[in-house]
């Protein structure tokens, strides 16, 4: 993982066209494509950064597949809050700091028991299980994915 970029406090406010009408990822139901939804506009950075002094972008390595099975891919930019990093709960999906290096994983915690779990069902990562003495610092929590296609 790279060095993570932070938000500037006063990013510049990009306003984008946003349809209002909702698109089906499965079977058409024969919607009409002529009727009229309104358009208004968004400003990604309100949509995406709620903290931001403490929100920062991060690229995923190239070759890193271990969360490609909730959207998490090589080359993705994860936008976190590390305002959230210490208030982190199970099941949160985290940049983590271990031993030194960055990682991000989902975040498992009962009892005394402290584990980064991997999401790829293919590969079948084995759990990082934090023991005594090793380094673990939960940078912070990953609030967006943001992956290209192209």
């Amino acid at each position: 993982m790279q060095q993570p970029i932070p938000i500037r406090s006063n990013p510049s406010i990009i306003l984008i066209p946003f349809f209002e009408g909702k698109v089906r990822a499965g079977q058409s139901r024969f919607a009409s494509a002529a009727q009229d939804y309104e358009m208004k506009e968004l400003d990604l950075n309100e949509l995406l950064v709620t903290d931001p002094p403490a929100t920062f972008m991060v690229k995923v390595a190239k070759d890193a597949d271990s969360m490609i099975d909730i959207g998490i891919f090589p080359d993705s930019k994860l936008i976190v809050n590390r305002a959230l990093g210490p208030k982190a709960k199970s099941s949160n999906i985290v940049v983590a700091i271990v031993d030194g290096e960055y990682v991000v994983k989902r975040l498992y915690k009962r009892l005394k028991v402290v584990r980064l779990l991997s999401e790829n069902k293919a590969k079948e990562y084995p759990p990082i299980e934090i023991s005594e003495g090793q380094e673990l610092i939960i940078w912070g929590v990953v609030q967006h994915v943001i992956t290209s296609f192209n």
